[in-house]
């Protein structure tokens, strides 16, 4: 269905190239001021869907009812049925009346559709079905009051409930795919167990709870605000707000999101957001966002529609003349083949091939955590040649951890090494010191630690003496190390340590910015798609390397200071390629913005990120794959949609106008309307197929 535009300016961001500007708005199914209504405000959105699918519901159970007395009164119907004996005096009047009800009633969406598609010089599908409707009506009712032909009320009525059974169906999967944003809101609990200043517990609803307050969730319940976990521990399910199907460890000091559902133990949350700031308020302004953001795609079907409305009048005007003039038939035919012919290239299917996969899409991609803004970035997203992430938190965890740990002794192994290592090293809170205490599950106890400032630390483990040291501290006692293994570590960038025992060097533990492991299989995912993967990094050359090679980058640019990271990105699009930057949506800003598609991975509860215009809240590389391969199936999605609806049309007209007459194949208007709500609801079904297959 064409509909009329609803524009609506949203300056996301600014960016420097006029095809990455926000603004415009997604054209709508607004059925004229009787149909869908944009999708801006997600207050009212849901109940005006809901209203209006109960009106077209009501009109058309309404206007069945009526048909039932119209067809048996009709003098064609009741002569193929051979009810001759139901005519009584008058009962031309009672036609005409009854057919004036449906049509006035049942007809009024349409009737006030042609006006304002008119009055937007956007004419469209309410066009073509009210010239239809009325070109009937009118001739009828003529023929009623003493013009020799037929009456069309019968035609005109089916056409009528057929028409408001199509549109009922179409909003119900309209609405049926914009269902999340009402489901999201839905999450959120409408009360909290708020923790007053003498420790004691007090249910408020949630309006009252501002940021530092302090409320408690028990095993089971739902987060009901933004915050950070300040006591207790539990597994918390956020699959319905991020996607992540296993459930997260939280403890003291870790972010909690509004909605996600409590596990087995009690956490305190320290308010930190509430309302509008909170996380689920933003997902949905972003969902609404996209939902309204520019499409080049819709723009297109627009197009094609008010050029297949301009095509089926004509056509409908070339039909009554060939059939009232050429093939010398009366006007009562060729009326009815004119009628036909607009009726069944109503572009219902051509209206709806885009918007039902972007309302699709988008329900998709929120409910798994990948965020759309820009729904133009998003569709240029199925031709990106390069993708170019950040390191730091994007391909590795953005945290010290042991990579490799090595014995120089055939008297420990590295388990043993390792262990004793970790035992040292949970005495102290030196981030290294950390990364190698978390290596073991349970370190054993530590006896008479002590710090050995700037190099290390010691204690005694299992009766030994064990020195956990840099390398620095080896000079300094004149200790050395011949392996070759160390060489390489360091060639790799990574930070070594030397674990010591009873002052002998027996073995090391070198530790790097962890890899995550879907880094590896994101790159491998991208490059079957045939994208180029690239790192930036403002780390030195050595640890680049070994990154990229670890899992398989095409390129990388290393020692890049954060300015400089748009100038890199720039610098791959030079190469004419068509480039999607990946970062955390902050340090990465300009980069994001010079790219064609900028997505911010990683940004948990922080989803207001300007910059970017896809977000994804999970801090996997995965998603970006997820993504860009939702935007190359939303695109097929779109195109068979967009084939089907002008193939339809293609071969709809000719055969609506006649041109099997001769083999006694002749469609009327009732059965055009027929084949045109079948297409509808072929496309409405094409879409739902939409998955998210990665």
């Amino acid at each position: 269905m064409a509909g009329t535009q609803h524009k609506s300016e949203h300056d996301l961001k600014t960016h420097n190239r006029e095809d990455k500007q926000h603004g415009g708005g997604q054209s709508g199914h607004d059925h004229a001021s009787s149909g869908h209504g944009s999708q801006g405000d997600h207050g009212g959105h849901g109940d005006h869907h809901a209203h209006m699918v109960a009106d077209f519901k009501k009109r058309f159970w309404i206007s069945l009812a009526i048909t039932v007395p119209v067809l048996f009164l009709s003098p064609m119907i009741q002569s193929f049925l051979g009810l001759r004996a139901l005519g009584f005096a008058g009962d031309q009047y009672v036609l005409f009346a009854l057919a004036s009800a449906i049509f006035f009633y049942g007809g009024w969406p349409f009737l006030k559709g042609i006006f304002d598609e008119l009055k937007k010089f956007q004419p469209g599908m309410m066009t073509l079905i009210a010239v239809a409707i009325a070109t009937a009506y009118i001739y009828s009712s003529v023929v009623v009051f003493g013009l020799a032909g037929k009456v069309f009320f019968w035609e005109l009525a089916t056409l009528i409930d057929i028409m408001l059974l199509g549109h009922w169906i179409e909003m119900r999967s309209v609405m049926g795919a914009s269902r999340a944003l009402e489901e999201l809101a839905k999450l959120m609990p409408s009360d909290a167990h708020k923790v007053m200043d003498d420790g004691s517990t007090k249910d408020v609803s949630i309006q009252e709870i501002q940021a530092g307050d302090r409320v408690r969730v028990k095993p089971g319940e739902k987060v009901p605000v933004d915050g950070e976990v300040s006591e207790g521990q539990s597994a918390v399910n956020e699959s319905m707000v991020t996607g992540e199907s296993k459930p997260v460890s939280k403890s003291a000091g870790t972010q909690v999101i509004g909605g996600s559902v409590n596990g087995e133990g009690s956490l305190t949350v320290t308010v930190q957001k509430t309302g509008k700031d909170s996380y689920l308020s933003q997902m949905i302004d972003l969902v609404e966002q996209a939902q309204q953001s520019k499409s080049r795609s819709q723009d297109l079907a627009n197009r094609a529609a008010l050029w297949l409305t301009i095509i089926a009048l004509t056509c409908g005007a070339i039909t009554l003349v060939i059939w009232l003039v050429f093939m010398g038939r009366d006007f009562a035919f060729s009326l009815e083949r004119t009628v036909t012919v607009m009726v069944i290239t109503c572009p219902h299917a051509l209206g709806l091939a885009v918007p039902l996969v972007v309302a699709v899409s988008t329900a998709l991609s929120a409910k798994n955590g990948l965020l759309i803004r820009n729904r133009a970035a998003f569709e240029r997203g199925r031709n990106i040649q390069a993708i170019i992430f950040d390191k730091t938190g994007t391909l590795t965890e953005g945290r010290f951890g042991v990579t490799e740990t090595l014995s120089f002794s055939d008297d420990y192994s590295q388990e043993d090494l390792l262990g004793y290592a970790a035992a040292v090293e949970s005495q102290s809170e030196h981030p290294i010191a950390r990364a190698i205490a978390e290596a073991v599950e349970k370190p054993q106890k530590a006896e008479d630690f002590k710090s050995i400032t700037g190099k290390g630390a010691q204690a005694k483990v299992a009766g030994k003496n064990v020195k956990v040291v840099s390398p620095g501290y080896l000079r300094e006692n004149d200790l050395s190390v011949n392996d070759n293994r160390i060489d390489a570590l360091n060639a790799q960038g990574k930070t070594v340590v030397f674990i010591l025992i009873d002052k002998t060097p027996v073995g090391a533990v070198a530790l790097a910015d962890i890899i995550r492991e879907e880094s590896r299989q994101a790159i491998s995912k991208l490059k079957q798609m045939g994208i180029q993967c690239m790192m930036l990094t403002g780390d030195n050359k050595q640890v680049a390397a070994w990154v990229a090679e670890e899992i398989g980058l095409d390129d990388y640019f290393a020692e890049v200071l954060p300015e400089d990271k748009a100038k890199k990105v720039k610098e791959v699009q030079s190469r004419g390629l068509i480039v999607a930057m990946t970062g955390d949506g902050v340090n990465d800003a300009p980069a994001l913005a010079q790219a064609d598609v900028g997505i911010a991975i990683g940004a948990g509860t922080d989803v207001a990120v300007e910059a970017a215009d896809i977000i994804l809240v999970r801090s996997n590389p995965m998603d970006a794959v997820a993504i860009l391969d939702l935007s190359r199936a939303t695109y097929r999605k779109m195109l068979q949609n967009l084939a089907w609806a002008t193939g339809y049309n293609a071969f709809a007209i000719p055969l609506a106008g006649g041109v099997l007459y001769s083999w006694g194949i002749l469609l009327s208007p009732a059965v055009g309307a027929i084949l045109m709500s079948l297409s509808t609801v072929i496309v409405a079904i094409n879409a739902r197929f939409l998955k998210l297959s990665t």
